[in-house]
This record gives C-alpha cells, structure tokens and sequence, in this order.
C-alpha cells in the first residue's frame, strides 16, 4: 500500500480542530493538534460527559463485532469513518474471534491515512486494507473494498458517529442504503450517533461546529432508528449506547443514557 503525500499537509489543516484528532482527545490520545486539544477542553466545559460517552461507542463496537464475529459467523467487515488506531481495533477484535477475518477500514481524515499502516496488521490467515474514501461516495468505497472483500458472502458495514458528519441536506440514509444495496443477504449493519436529546449535549455541539472544519449533526433517535429500515433489527433493536448487550463489555463502566443510540441489523 502506498500513502500519497504531495497534498497531505495541505489537507491536515493543523490550524482548526478536525473530528477524528478531536475524537482523539477526549478518548486520551495523542494524535491531535492544539486546536482540537483547545475545542476538546471547551466541550469538556459544556459536557463533562462527554469523554465518557465518545469510550462507550467505542465499546459498543466492541461488543457488536464481538457479536458479529462470534454468534453472527461474520467474517467480512467494512468499517467506514474508522477514526484515529487506539485500542481494540475492528480486525483485532474480529481476528481474535477468527482469525480468518478480513477487513476493509475506510476514512478520508489525512491524519488517520499517516497513521493507516498501523491498522494494516492482519493475523497471516486475514486481510486488512485501507481505503481513502469519503462516506459520501459509497460507490468508491464499495469499488475499492471489493479489492480485499468478496462481495457474494456476508459482510458486516459498521457506522458509528459517522452519519452525524452528514447534515440532512446530504442524504444521510440514502448513503446508508447505497452502500447496504451492494451487500449481499445475511450481511449487517452496525449503527451509533449521537442524539439531540440533551441540552449540554446540543450545546457542546454547537460550539464544536462553530470552530471546526466539520459539523457534527444530533439526530432525534427515532431519525436514527430510519437508518435501518429494511433490515430485521437485532435484539433489544436501536437502544441506547449501554443497553445493547452489556455483557458482551469488556470494559464496564458508568451507563450513561439520553445521548447516542445504536443497534445492529441483518440484511434479509
């Protein structure tokens, strides 16, 4: 794999907080710059849940690939919006599960592609790739992922906190159903964003989107729930964060409801 460098510093952009180096800081990284370091604090200050809400999505993917390797027997997986490398990546928890597991990562953050050799780890029996794509072109993402997985068996697409990048004037659930049309049957989908149930969460968001080179955009849950329309929702269905299988959680923690919803559902 190569990792184009003539425009990278450009689109670094190291003057203004960017979401995935922001993500970073409040998940206690340190792949960011002082400006996300700078409107991270600033959202502390407004939501001080707010570092513990960005772990329990990220344990929340745990748990659901922990689902889909194990009981679900998926062994293929697209994860798009793939944030900054920490801690249990998709592969590692898949692979750990079957080692056989291939996986598709897939970002258009610059600094996540300087870092995307370090995803690129797979176990001998696997497969891992990365793809520098925006999720508003599924049809590229789909093409390119195609190089590493085989679009006639089962294939679990992961989303999590990416729609909300999306406003609605761009077609958020017309994204998810292109890119859930080039799956075959059986495949899933796995689902978390943020919601607009909170009053310090809105306003954490508003000052974030008022300094950053990206809106983020809280969505009723009921709005979030549409993103899965057609698929058969798994057991408990779109709940919030913590109540989506916690015993699969390696990591318990304190349940902090009322500001993101997730669920997984499987593609008849």
């Amino acid at each position: 794999m190569t990792i184009p460098g003539d425009n990278l510093s450009a689109r670094l952009q190291t003057d203004r907080p960017h979401s995935a180096r922001v993500w970073n800081y409040l998940l206690g990284g340190k792949d960011h710059y002082p400006p996300d370091a700078a409107v991270g604090e600033q959202i502390l200050t407004t939501f001080p849940d707010f570092a513990a809400v960005a772990r329990l999505q990220r344990h929340f993917l745990a748990r659901a690939v922990r689902h889909l390797a194990g009981e679900a027997g998926i062994r293929q997986f697209l994860d798009v919006g793939t944030g900054l490398p920490t801690a249990d990546n998709t592969h590692e928890l898949a692979q750990r599960i079957a080692p056989e597991s291939r996986v598709v990562y897939v970002d258009n953050d610059p600094l996540v592609l300087v870092h995307a050799r370090a995803l690129l780890t797979s176990t001998p029996e696997g497969a891992c790739a990365y793809v520098d794509a925006d999720v508003r072109d599924p049809a590229r993402i789909i093409a390119e992922a195609r190089r590493t997985l085989d679009f006639d068996q089962p294939i679990a697409l992961t989303l999590l906190g990416i729609m909300g990048q999306l406003s609605d004037d761009e077609s958020p659930a017309a994204v998810v159903a292109d890119l859930l049309d080039a799956l075959p049957s059986g495949s899933y989908l796995a689902l978390s964003d943020g919601t607009d149930t909170s009053e310090a969460l809105n306003t954490a968001v508003a000052a974030y989107n008022s300094q950053s080179a990206h809106t983020y955009h809280l969505r009723n849950p009921d709005h979030i729930t549409t993103f899965f329309e057609g698929l058969d929702l798994i057991a408990p269905g779109v709940v919030p964060t913590p109540d989506w299988h916690p015993e699969l959680s390696t990591h318990p923690g304190p349940a902090i409801r009322g500001h993101a919803v997730c669920g997984v559902g499987r593609k008849g």
